[in-house]
C-alpha cells in the first residue's frame, strides 16, 4: 500500500527552485519530488561522461564531440 510522505518547513527559496525544476522537466511538483526521491533511493542520477555530454548536446550547451582545449579555455574565462 502506498505511503504519503510530508516535508515540513521547506524554505521558500528551495520550494521555488523545485517548482522551476519541475517546470523544466515538464512535471508537477509532486512528480518532480517523486523523481528526486527515486533517484536517491535507487542510486540513479549519476551520469557517465558520455551521457552528460549527450545530455548537454541536446540542449545546445556542448557539441557532441567537444574539444577539451576549448572546454578548458571556456571554464577558465578571459585571460
Amino acid at each position: 500500500m502506498p505511503v504519503s510522505l510530508s516535508i515540513k518547513n521547506v524554505p521558500d527559496e528551495l520550494a521555488e527552485r523545485l517548482r522551476k525544476q519541475a517546470k523544466r522537466n515538464h512535471r508537477s511538483l509532486q512528480g518532480e519530488l517523486m523523481a528526486i526521491v527515486e533517484q536517491g533511493a535507487y542510486g540513479q542520477g549519476s551520469l557517465t561522461v558520455r551521457e552528460a555530454i549527450d545530455e548537454l548536446g541536446k540542449i545546445g550547451k556542448v557539441s557532441p564531440y567537444p574539444n577539451s582545449v576549448d572546454i578548458l579555455r571556456e571554464m577558465r574565462g578571459p585571460i
